[in-house]
């Protein structure tokens, strides 16, 4: 039995977009419907970095020569993430060459796969449970939506991937290095000059309805107050 094991994520749709391992990489893995209705990928980019990915894992999969390795993708916008281990440097070479060839598929490769033994399933684990962290972190900030960020942690490594703002990705690096027991955050973003217009209207549409909400609820309780006044005056007249 091969003892290539692949674990994948793109993005922080990794639920629907990847699962090939019983070791689950990040909280993401609940969600779908939210997450792609505020992914910054078009559908059709979705999907292209989904079949990329499944291209880039079967292609590892099915090779003998790197049955003894431990390989990751994750993919965003095309620009594919390779870390794990590789037991030599042949092995290292063959594995960038084989992803290369999917090179007019690929905007950008970065290769971060080290010669080392493979990570135990305990360390593996432990990388888990980092993702959760951060990812969890980042439900509990309103610099960015969690979705525009994927997070990927090998041997406390942790890497960051997505389309945001200069402001976006330091604030997202510094809510990652937060996290217990994370040695490094590698940024490998795709950075935006400003916020798609279309989320900016849609939070100033969203802060509109809050402030409607807050002075309905301010008329609310000052016609309440005033309705208890006139029935304790009421109540006095009665008592007379």
């Amino acid at each position: 039995m091969k003892r290539v094991i692949i674990l994948c994520a793109i993005m922080t749709t990794s639920s629907i977009l990847s699962s090939c391992t019983p070791i689950v990489q990040g909280a993401a893995a609940v969600s779908t419907v939210a997450t792609m209705s505020n992914d910054r990928r078009t559908m059709g980019e979705i999907l292209d970095d989904k079949t990329l990915y499944i291209d880039l894992g079967n292609l590892v999969a099915k090779d003998q020569m790197l049955e003894d390795a431990h390989i990751n993708f994750n993919v965003y916008n095309q620009a594919v993430l390779i870390t794990g281990e590789a037991p030599d440097e042949n092995t290292l070479d063959y594995l960038e060459s084989i992803v290369k060839s999917k090179s007019s598929k690929i905007s950008q490769l970065i290769n971060e796969v080290d010669v080392m033994p493979n990570s135990s399933y305990l360390d593996r684990a432990k990388d888990g449970v980092i993702t959760v962290q951060i990812e969890t972190l980042f439900f509990d900030q309103e610099v960015f939506h969690p979705s525009h960020v994927s997070v990927r942690t090998e041997r406390s490594v942790v890497y960051l991937m997505g389309s945001v703002t200069k402001r976006e990705a330091e604030h997202a690096t510094n809510v990652a290095s937060k996290a217990k027991n994370v040695k490094k955050v590698v940024k490998l973003f795709n950075y935006l000059m400003v916020r798609p217009a279309k989320e900016i209207e849609k939070d100033n549409k969203r802060k509109e309805a809050a402030v409607k909400r807050a002075e309905l609820e301010a008329k609310k309780a000052e016609l309440e107050a005033k309705q208890n006044e006139l029935n304790q005056q009421l109540y006095e007249l009665g008592s007379d």
